[in-house]
């Protein structure tokens, strides 16, 4: 089972099929790299190197009692990249995991990425302030979150999840797909998932939008109703220079799971474009 040492002990699992241009899939919140199932053999069979990893706290990756923010994801991120000494990438971050990428491309730049990809994802600032008024989330929602995760885990996870694959007041992946995305996130540190709370609630990711200076698609549903399109995708469209928006209809928040023939197709076309 592959493993990449970054800082301080923490040991990030990771895993690697095919060969050609590299596509590094971050997965959301509160899951793992294998809630990218549905789109590993597709881009294989598309001629892509595909690599999945855990955040730090999830899935099999060390589950360390701090380092839940975004500068250190993206130096857990920067390690794995410089680890396997990957170019020409594509980032794929869906959902917090498009923080990531957000804060990679701020802070390290795009010497070892070509490409970059928003789905479902938190930025530009999730965050409801002054200075951000367009934002989805206030202090009452996030302590509400924060209190759901510290008094009961697994049934807020488990509810969380629900809402995850849930468009129009329907379901739109089966119930074993379901367990299965729960299961994912029982797993998960209990810190680790309290924290990261904080991570991708307040985190401003405008200036390291500003900087991203390469292609860009912003892949979202249009029923999304745990990071609504308004909030987050369509706003990083509009703050990206030549970004590409693709919305899926009728799609909730867990859109590579729920609409994988709709996500592919955008995701694969614009790797080939």
């Amino acid at each position: 089972m592959p493993y990449i040492a970054v800082s301080n002990g923490v040991e990030l699992h990771y895993e690697d099929f095919g060969t050609g241009d590299p596509v590094v899939l971050i997965h959301g919140w509160p899951l793992s790299g294998r809630s990218w199932e549905a789109q590993i053999a597709p881009l294989v069979a598309a001629g892509k190197r595909v690599i999945t990893y855990d955040r730090r706290g999830f899935g099999q990756s060390s589950q360390p009692w701090d380092g839940y923010d975004y500068d250190t994801f993206a130096a857990d991120l920067d390690g794995l990249l410089t680890t396997l000494d990957l170019t020409g990438v594509t980032l794929v971050g869906f959902s917090m995991g498009g923080g990531e990428v957000a804060r990679y491309l701020g802070s390290y730049g795009s010497a070892r990425i070509a490409r970059a990809v928003f789905a479902g994802a938190v930025p530009p600032y999730l965050y409801k302030s002054d200075d951000n008024p367009g934002g989805g989330l206030d202090d009452a929602t996030i302590k509400g979150f924060q209190d759901g995760v510290i008094t009961d885990r697994i049934a807020f996870v488990d509810g969380f999840a629900q809402n995850f694959f849930t468009a129009g007041g329907k379901q739109k992946v089966s119930d074993a797909q379901l367990r299965y995305a729960q299961e994912l996130a029982h797993v998960a540190s209990a810190k680790g998932t309290l924290d990261s709370i904080a991570a991708f609630s307040y985190t401003d990711f405008r200036p390291d939008l500003a900087k991203i200076d390469i292609p860009t698609l912003v892949i979202h549903g249009d029923s999304d109703a745990i990071v609504p399109i308004e909030v987050s995708g369509a706003r990083t469209a509009e703050a990206v220079p030549g970004a590409k928006l693709v919305v899926i209809k009728d799609g909730p928040h867990g859109i590579n799971a729920s609409h994988p023939a709709e996500f592919n197709e955008a995701l694969i076309g614009f790797l080939n474009s």
